[in-house]
């Protein structure tokens, strides 16, 4: 069920095609609101991409999901409006030349005029300023963040900023909207193991007041739900781990992510409508056989099963290197949301 604080998220089959292939795919997910969530998983498996589709920022090809009762991709807008990002690289990227003030400033201003009824413009300018200082208070207190501790206090800029500083800023500025969703990205990146700590510790606070968190991790906690991504090997059964302290019993099943696309993908480049259609096609060389070795049976053998061994050492030589053929769909994914 549905809090007033934070939203329930469920997904099934959910998947995200790109250009070259899978970004992510066949995504289950069952978290009450209030749930610490925890997508894990390597680097170039979707997890970027799957944080946006889950907040209405990407549109997903396959599956749908369910955020606070508004389902995707129907209502990706109204997903939009309810969850609220936190540090995305590349995405929301907070301005190094501001200082700390005039970065919350600049949130708060931007969530009054976008976020905020309209009715809420038409108040004094004195009362509109009274509240947004309330408002910004009121997100560095739960985002643990004091201005009197940074080197000169609200006008430090944001370059001088530690790595956990600016994790808190941008938590701050997106708890300035009250939303029902928080999501976060890359984590656990450039954190000494004390800050992954602190870090965990005030989402499980945020939680802990109804809202809901989605965070990307390579190796989260004990006491998240997770939601891994990436290929699953044959025959293993989907490992999972419940949240302790989840209002609900969450039902999760793996994230095929790209790895399993990848092969689809180069297809699609070959051949728009081959698809997922992965059987190859006979090469030139098989039918052109010189008419000489028509009579030797090992000769028209391996005629026979050259395409096949032709296929398979292409995609050992496009496909060597896991890391960069498991990003593709992903980049591509991110470029095509960049330029929408």
């Amino acid at each position: 069920m549905d809090s007033p604080h934070g939203a329930a998220v469920k997904a099934e089959d959910f998947g995200l095609k790109g250009p070259r292939g899978w970004a992510f795919r066949g995504i289950g997910l069952d978290a009450a609101a209030g749930s610490l969530i925890a997508v894990e998983g390597p680097s170039g498996s979707g997890r970027t991409c799957l944080l946006l589709a889950l907040t209405g920022r990407m549109k997903p090809t396959e599956g749908h999901a369910e955020v606070g009762r508004h389902r995707l991709p129907k209502k990706m807008a109204a997903v939009r409006r309810i969850a609220a990002l936190g540090p995305v690289p590349g995405v929301n990227d907070l301005d190094q030349s501001l200082t700390v003030a005039e970065q919350l400033r600049e949130g708060a201003l931007l969530q009054r005029h976008y976020g905020a009824p309209v009715r809420s413009l038409l108040r004094p300018r004195a009362e509109r300023r009274a509240t947004a200082v309330a408002r910004i208070e009121a997100a560095l207190d739960a985002a643990g963040l004091d201005l009197a501790t940074l080197p000169k206090g609200e006008r430090t800029t944001v370059r001088d900023l530690e790595r956990l500083e600016s994790i808190r800023l941008s938590v701050a500025i997106a708890l300035l909207g009250s939303p029902r969703l928080l999501a976060l990205d890359d984590l656990d990146i450039k954190l000494s193991d004390t800050e992954r700590t602190e870090v965990w510790a005030l989402l499980r606070s945020i939680a802990a007041r109804g809202t809901t968190v989605l965070a990307v991790c390579s190796e989260a906690p004990a006491d998240a739900v997770v939601l891994r991504t990436g290929p699953q090997e044959d025959g293993a059964a989907p490992e999972t781990k419940p949240a302790s302290g989840a209002a609900g019993t969450p039902k999760i099943t793996w994230g095929t992510g790209a790895k399993e696309g990848a092969a689809a993908g180069r297809d699609a480049d070959a051949d728009a409508d081959a698809d997922a259609k992965a059987e190859p096609e006979p090469a030139p060389e098989a039918e052109a056989e010189p008419e000489a070795t028509k009579d030797s049976g090992a000769r028209k053998k391996a005629a026979q099963t050259a395409p096949a061994i032709a296929t398979e050492n292409d995609a050992d030589a496009t496909g060597n290197d896991d890391n960069d053929d498991d990003t593709k769909g992903a980049d591509d994914a991110l470029a095509e949301a960049g330029r929408a």
